[in-house]
């Protein structure tokens, strides 16, 4: 469907995507830009984990600190910064 066809009938894409399990996909003059895709509340955070590879990468670099004992209280930093 098209982004205005979307704009146009967004609560019905949204229904209809629920409701058949299947996702809708979204163009722009004809490419495909994005995609309105059924999720429930227990794949929310493995989908946008999946779509956030930078976040995973800082994830493991604050694990590897702390196993590495390169950390600090949250007392001394918010002292450092004055509050």
């Amino acid at each position: 469907m098209s982004i205005r066809e979307l704009s146009r009938n967004a609560s019905g894409v949204v229904a209809g995507v629920a409701a058949s399990g299947r996702p809708a996909v979204v163009t722009r003059h004809g490419v495909p830009v994005a995609a309105v895709v059924p999720i429930d509340a227990g794949d929310l955070e493995d989908l946008v984990l999946a779509k956030a590879p930078r976040y995973l990468e800082d994830i493991a670099a604050a694990d590897e600190d702390l196993r590495e004992g390169r950390t600090r209280s949250a007392n001394d930093v918010f002292a450092d910064l004055g509050v």
